[in-house]
């Protein structure tokens, strides 16, 4: 989709900082500013450089200051916002903004007609722009390119004494080198320094302000009536090679083209989301492998983020080399049945506080295995899957273990290990200690999943099948509430145990369930009246004395917030696939279902407009979603609606149900055994 915006969406600097652009290089680097060009957050950057993948990143290139010189005129382009209340307002010249493949701006002033287009070349620190002038003035005029430098670690500020060396080709500091290639005039200039206000971090109890230096500049003539390009190539420690700024942009765009390719998606909206999931994907150095980032600008790449993320992110895009990759790499790092929840970084030990990771690990082989004919992996990964399960029905780390009835314990002290895992010192906002309704539907799961493997490995699977019966009959005894008709969301004997969460939609949604149909036909009912809004899911009915209608403000406020209510978009994949699941009865009833969602996920276009453009966020107010918060851009927010519009697109999609959605797991192309 190409996404066009005109001065209407910049009526003031404030509107027109509401939304930005995100290029990613596949090393954890990225470019991201407003559409206006300006740097509203600190984590903004036009070249943020990941030094080692991926998450060793260092704000380079802050801003680009740009502006014309026509005879005595100066005319800014570039817009910003300072500590001291001023501001560069080039918003005023800007004609258009669009992105779709690249960001492209068209500035229009007095005559003088710009277009400016950038790129990031996969695999490395390197960003390119053009601005493309035509003239059509009766006065000689000068662009002029400075770019704002800052040197500094993703979320750090420029440091007093902070040493650069500028030079007209190149710029130096802490130990990284940028060069500048261009087809233009460059020079020194005075060292000068800005300080900025960064709105979109004020308004979050963030910094709210930083600097950036400059010492050098490229300038470009253009005579009245003529046209010129002015061409620039920045790139970190020589990764840029010998490439042109146009071979860049044109390769970006091929790139892009072959991603929408590969997923086969006809959905307009589908076919910017596979864009937009590849993203996410970058390598990890450390491992030698693939990995997902969580969302930007802030996250890195976390394993449970990761195992929700992958099945759309890879699955459904069809980047079935990655899957395996990110898969492996956790294979190799499993410890005492657990997955890592954080990667070891510097020498560092992983952490392993996640309790749904290496449950859902099972879940992403299991899909891996029926999206393609790879039947050899899931056997390399059959012996790790058989320690998760071990590990959890004998205990392990964290408080994890089987109970007497076959659900699954979890959590102890103040280790919060479910995905509502926030801890704010020694206050637990959202305690989930004890059985949690996830963490039990993905542990059935799991055990049906090994028994399928193990039938196909040349087993009878019967232990598997037997546990899992005695889970699910203990689950539907102790987690349904017939009065509220759906799922307690935690088995704790406190007052969590029956707040309405979104949590029990999983227990619908995954490959094999426990509840029948009218109890699944039920939940979603009920997770439909209290908890959804276009935007995703509420983690807490608005009827609960606990709920909080607004996420902002500083830390402790957004933490006590953060799953009190807040809307999530991600758990919105899972209703979808959940509603069409209990409405899949005859082909008639599914025709309808699917028209109702397909209608439903239409206002997903103005979430992909708003905010990170073509991109979906991480949350938005639990009162009135209209604004999206968090990070601008999350993984699992894009990975799980690209698995509603792969189920609605794509007849029997990667084998996503399994027995009790009507797939049989020993149908021909995978009968035999290993």
């Amino acid at each position: 989709m190409r996404w066009v915006y005109g001065k209407q969406d910049w009526k003031t600097l404030e509107r027109g900082q509401e939304n930005c652009y995100l290029m990613t290089n596949g090393l954890g680097g990225f470019s991201s500013l407003t559409m206006t060009g300006s740097a509203a957050r600190n984590d903004h950057a036009f070249l943020m450089a990941c030094t080692k993948a991926p998450n060793n990143r260092y704000n380079v290139i802050h801003r680009l200051a740009e502006q014309i010189e026509a005879e005595g005129d100066t005319f800014m382009l570039s817009s910003q916002e300072f500590a001291d209340g001023s501001r560069e307002e080039g918003y005023r010249y800007l004609s258009s903004f669009s992105y779709e493949d690249t960001p492209v701006w068209r500035f229009l002033a007095n005559g003088v007609e710009i277009e400016k287009e950038a790129a990031m070349r996969q695999g490395e620190n390197t960003a390119a722009v053009i601005y493309r002038v035509r003239n059509r003035s009766r006065k000689d005029i000068r662009l002029t390119v400075t770019p704002f430098v800052q040197f500094v670690s993703k979320g750090s500020d420029v440091e007093e004494g902070q040493e650069f060396l500028f030079g007209a080709e190149q710029i130096q500091s802490g130990g990284l080198t940028l060069s500048i290639r261009t087809d233009a005039e460059t020079e020194k200039i005075p060292e000068k320094e800005e300080t900025y206000f960064y709105s979109y971090d004020a308004c979050d109890g963030r910094r709210s302000t930083g600097k950036a230096k400059a010492g050098c500049r490229i300038s470009a003539g253009v005579r009245a009536g003529e046209y010129r390009e002015l061409s620039i190539v920045f790139s970190v420690d020589g990764t840029g090679g010998q490439m042109t700024a146009l071979q860049i942009i044109e390769e970006q765009k091929a790139y892009r083209r072959a991603l929408e390719e590969q997923a086969g998606f006809s959905s307009d909206m589908a076919k910017c989301l596979a864009k937009s999931a590849a993203q996410y994907i970058a390598r990890r150095e450390s491992t030698g492998g693939d990995t997902i980032l969580a969302g930007f600008p802030f996250f890195e790449d976390w394993g449970r983020d990761t195992m929700i993320a992958l099945p759309g992110v890879c699955l459904s895009t069809r980047r079935y080399d990655e899957a395996r990759s990110i898969l492996r790499t956790f294979a190799r790092y499993e410890k005492d049945g657990l997955m890592p929840n954080l990667f070891p970084e510097g020498g560092k030990e992983p952490m392993y506080n996640t309790v749904d990771a290496a449950l859902l690990f099972i879940n992403c082989v299991w899909l891996y295995d029926r999206a393609t004919e790879d039947m050899g992996f899931a056997e390399e990964m059959y012996p790790v899957m058989e320690r998760i399960v071990e590990h959890y029905r004998k205990g392990t780390r964290f408080g994890i273990h089987m109970d007497d009835d076959g659900l699954i314990m979890a959590g102890e002290g103040l280790d919060q290990i479910t995905w509502m895992d926030v801890r704010v010192g020694e206050i637990l906002p959202t305690p989930r200690h004890g059985k949690p309704v996830e963490i039990n539907a993905y542990w059935y799961n799991a055990l049906r999943i090994m028994a399928a493997f193990s039938k196909r490995k040349g087993g009878d699977g019967a232990e598997y099948e037997k546990l899992a019966e005695k889970v699910k009959a203990s689950f539907t005894g102790a987690f349904w509430m017939e009065e509220e008709h759906c799922l307690k969301d935690v088995i704790s004997g406190t007052d969590a145990d029956t707040q309405i969460r979104c949590n029990q939609i999983w227990a619908i949604s995954l490959p094999f369930t426990m509840l029948d149909e009218e109890k699944e036909r039920q939940v979603v009912d009920t997770v439909f009246e209290k908890l959804y809004t276009p935007y995703g899911l509420r983690t807490l009915s608005p009827e609960d004395p606990q709920f909080c209608p607004f996420y902002g403000g500083e830390v402790l406020k957004r933490d006590l917030a953060y799953h009190q209510g807040t809307v999530w978009a991600y758990p919105l994949g899972a209703y979808y696939l959940a509603f069409l699941k209990v409405h899949g009865g005859n082909a008639e009833e599914r025709e309808m279902a699917e028209a109702y969602v397909r209608d439903q996920m239409e206002v997903l276009e103005s979430a992909l407009r708003e905010g990170c453009i073509g991109q979906l966020p991480e949350i938005y107010d639990g009162e009135d979603p209209v604004s999206s918060k968090g990070c601008f851009a999350q993984a699992w927010s894009v990975g799980e609606l690209l698995r509603v519009y792969e189920r609605l697109e794509k007849p029997d999609p990667e084998g996503t149900q399994g027995a009790e959605y009507g797939v049989d797991c020993s149908r021909e192309r995978k009968t035999g055994q290993w």
